[in-house]
């Protein structure tokens, strides 16, 4: 009876060593030693045939062999799991990939933080179609058909009276038009010009306008609302001056430099040794534009702004070429 012991313990281990097994070939090994009709099982109902002198002996053969049997085929069991939980075709020895996560884009992000600093100055936000009326892109700014203006603003017509705006103004025009004031407000989106791509133009860019309209509004006002704001987007050492110019909705008009943010007035190519640098059109509204929206002129005055978000977002970011911020090229913006 033991020999019949030691046989099963030598069928079993030639089975189960030095071969590949599956989880079929494991079951039916399992069947076949520890299951309900297996070897072991069988020579273990056999122990009360065995003489009452054999019987340790026979016990602890037959323990030792179960014992064998079963840790073999768990750690069978264990090998076959730990490989079917890897991918045979990846190699575990290579380091891990890189991620790749959006976020959002340059001009996106400077966008955000001018209608922050606005927004804590008390200006809301308003909105309007980029598909307009030619009466609201001109001629309700103070642009008639025959205004010298229009050849300032080469524009992408849709039809005799839609065009595709040339500036966000329409939108302060339309936002008079609906409210009385107090109007404080900025206007961000959009534009189209039939500007030939190169590294200071594109046929297409962004715009953020602003308008403040009340009783009492001076240009002082307007001033110190500029300062702020360029405090607050470049620094407080940054410096602001206004040079007199023209626009059709201002009177007086004015453009607003600011001290040079790469040498700090000191002069660079940047600047173009200046030490100053153009970031807006402003002045304060013409009252032309409160008779198109039936305001009070002795009553009301206003200032209005605009500006590039594309010319701010490449101070900030020391771009040199308008048309990066367009290609989607994942290496230009990755570095923001």
């Amino acid at each position: 009876m033991i020999q019949e012991l030691e046989k099963i313990k030598s069928d079993f281990l030639s089975e189960a060593d030095g071969k590949s097994l599956d989880r079929v070939a494991l079951d039916q090994l399992h069947a076949k030693y520890i299951g309900r009709n297996g070897a072991i099982t069988q020579a273990t109902a056999r122990l009360k045939e065995i003489p009452k002198d054999q019987k340790p002996q026979y016990g602890k053969i037959l323990n030792e062999v179960k014992t064998l049997v079963e840790e073999r085929l768990a750690a069978i069991r264990n090998a076959l799991t730990l490989h079917d939980s890897a991918t045979p075709d990846i190699d575990l020895t290579l380091p891990e990939r890189r991620r790749f996560y959006g976020h959002l884009h340059p001009i996106t992000q400077t966008l955000e933080e001018i209608k922050s600093v606005f927004a804590g100055m008390g200006f809301t936000v308003e909105d309007g179609p980029e598909v307009e009326l030619d009466y609201y892109n001109f001629e309700a700014v103070n642009i008639p058909k025959d205004h010298p203006a229009r050849d300032m603003q080469d524009t992408f017509f849709v039809s005799d009276k839609v065009v595709l705006r040339t500036h966000t103004t329409p939108v302060q025009a339309r936002t008079m038009q609906r409210k009385k004031p107090p109007i404080r407000m900025i206007c961000p989106g959009r534009v189209y010009r039939k500007d030939t791509p190169d590294a200071t133009h594109m046929p297409f860019f962004h715009q953020v306008e602003g308008l403040v309209v009340d009783e009492g509004v001076t240009f002082a006002d307007f001033k110190a609302t500029i300062a702020a704001f360029v405090h607050r987007m470049f620094g407080s050492d940054i410096g602001t001056r206004f040079r007199p110019s023209y626009f059709s909705f201002t009177e007086p008009s004015a453009e607003v430099d600011i001290s040079c943010i790469f040498c700090h007035g000191k002069g660079c190519r940047t600047c173009k040794h200046s030490g100053w640098i153009e970031i807006m059109g402003s002045g304060m509204v013409n009252p032309i534009l409160f008779d198109y929206a039936q305001y009070e002129k002795d009553r009301y005055s206003g200032y209005a702004f605009g500006m590039g978000i594309e010319r701010i977002a490449m101070f900030m970011y020391n771009v040199n070429d308008l048309r990066l911020f367009s290609e989607n090229d994942l290496r230009f913006l990755e570095q923001f």
